[in-house]
């Protein structure tokens, strides 16, 4: 007979992980807006769990750096820092082009495939202009292909560069609707695909540094036509 002792352990960390996974989720996709409180109390209602599996997912999500503990110990979520845009992207140009690279020297069949299944996702997010589908396809779409580069280290810091700028892409997805074609975005994949499938790390190198540049470019523009006041992004 399983003793009721060795059961509660499991129920907690089943508590905090169903927790950090909902709160993870509404705050990459803005249903939880940066700088929104998050109240121990309201989440334990909202959630049917005591505080302590609550608080342990707030703790996880601040190892994420997704919500941020201020010194009252008042939990929000965490703000997007406009003015670390710029290193953020050098950051991202890096990770993605060393990644794309290595890919392209060293993925399998079984790899191409993956990355290739990736893009239909992709593909299919866009056309149904649901931003939080496109945003999880693209992360997969890109994580593939640093899985096929064969190093965890990279793997896991560009995985963090992506959760971090997850919420970014969603600020810019509808900017992107109305200004441009989205297929475009659809079509710098296939041509990082092609890259990898004929091992033209060159190449491969040379659009991932494209790709990111015009994600750049794509949300300086956004903070452009919707906020009037000047934004100062210089290093």
């Amino acid at each position: 007979m399983t003793d009721v002792r060795e059961k509660e352990p499991a129920k907690r960390m089943a508590g905090w992980h169903s927790v950090y996974d909902a709160l993870r989720k509404d705050i990459l996709a803005l249903v939880l807006t940066p700088g929104e409180l998050l109240d121990e109390t309201s989440l334990s209602h909202r959630f049917g769990f005591s505080r302590s599996p609550v608080r342990e997912a707030l703790i996880r999500l601040a190892g994420d750096g997704l919500v941020v503990t201020l010194p009252n110990r008042t939990t929000i979520v965490a703000p997007v820092d406009i003015a670390r845009f710029p290193q953020y992207v050098d950051a991202l140009d890096l990770a993605q082009r060393f990644n794309t690279r290595l890919a392209a020297e060293l993925r399998s069949e079984a790899d191409l495939a993956a990355i290739s299944m990736a893009q239909e996702d992709f593909v299919a997010a866009v056309r149904s202009n649901d931003h939080l589908a496109m945003s999880n396809t693209n992360k997969n779409f890109h994580m593939a292909i640093a899985r096929a580069g064969r190093n965890p280290h990279f793997t896991n810091f560009y995985e963090r560069l992506l959760d971090e700028g997850r919420r970014i892409l969603h600020l810019h997805f509808d900017y992107i609707e109305r200004t441009r074609d989205g297929r475009l975005l659809t079509d710098e994949h296939q041509e990082m695909i092609d890259a990898i499938r004929d091992r033209d790390t060159n190449r491969a190198d040379m659009l991932a540094h494209a790709h990111t540049r015009q994600f750049s470019k794509n949300f300086l523009n956004f903070l452009q036509t919707n906020y009037s006041e000047a934004l100062d992004l210089s290093r």
